[in-house]
């Protein structure tokens, strides 16, 4: 939703000062998230409740990147809530053996390799290895697929697929385990320092007819908690 636009005068910068701030702005969507959650018993809690939601949320839509586009405008994490792929042409990685009997496929069948990054208002939200099979598109997506960065889920949306999830995996916990028998941990001084990535899926996309035609790995980072706690956010309120 647009916004309406300050009624005050904004001065005008120099363009030494334009330059300022526009270097300013591509870093700061790669800065962690220090300063902005503090480590407290709420804010941990807060940020596992967040975890457990876009968990359920990636699990419940068939693409990620949708629900990725959506997660970034529900959250303000960039002005325009639009999600691209930064593709990696040098990597390569054979499929591993068992997303090669998932797919249902011999050694023989054709498989290509895609890494991508899906980015929103410049931070990286997700990092995805994509191995998919190109007999069973169309000429026009792997056309699409082969010169563009177009997002994979983009690209094959005209054959209606679903999502088989794998896997679900939570690879940093906010809170210890055994936290609901021993208590919350005790708040720190320090701002909360989550790991790189937090959450993983493995998981295939079907066609229409339940055929099988990607393989997917896709590791979420700690950029998706890139915006205030709630807390806070109500204490501004």
């Amino acid at each position: 939703m647009q916004r309406d636009k300050p009624r005050h005068r904004v001065p005008r910068l120099s363009g030494t000062r334009c330059l300022a701030v526009l270097l300013l702005g591509m870093l700061m969507p790669a800065a962690t998230l220090a300063g902005d959650w503090p480590d407290t018993p709420l804010a941990r809690t807060e940020a596992l409740a967040l975890l457990q939601t876009l968990n359920a949320d990636l699990l419940s839509h068939p693409s990620a990147t949708l629900t990725l586009e959506r997660w970034c405008g529900a959250h303000r994490l960039a002005a325009a809530p639009t999600v691209i792929a930064r593709r990696d042409r040098k990597a390569d990685r054979p499929v591993p053996e068992d997303l090669r009997r998932a797919l249902g496929i011999g050694a023989d069948t054709p498989v290509r390799y895609r890494r991508v990054q899906l980015a929103c208002g410049g931070r990286v939200l997700s990092e995805a290895d994509n191995w998919y099979l190109p007999g069973r598109l169309t000429a026009a997506m792997n056309h699409a697929l082969d010169q563009g960065d177009t997002p994979f889920g983009k690209v094959v949306a005209p054959l209606h697929f679903r999502r088989h999830t794998l896997s679900a995996q939570l690879l940093w916990s906010p809170l210890p385990q055994g936290w609901e028998m021993h208590g919350l941990p005790a708040a720190t001084e320090q701002p909360l320092a989550p790991p790189h990535h937090l959450l993983q899926h493995r998981a295939l996309l079907e066609d229409a007819q339940g055929r099988p035609f990607s393989a997917l790995v896709e590791t979420y980072t700690e950029q998706v908690l890139a915006f205030p706690p709630p807390a806070a956010r109500q204490d501004v309120d």
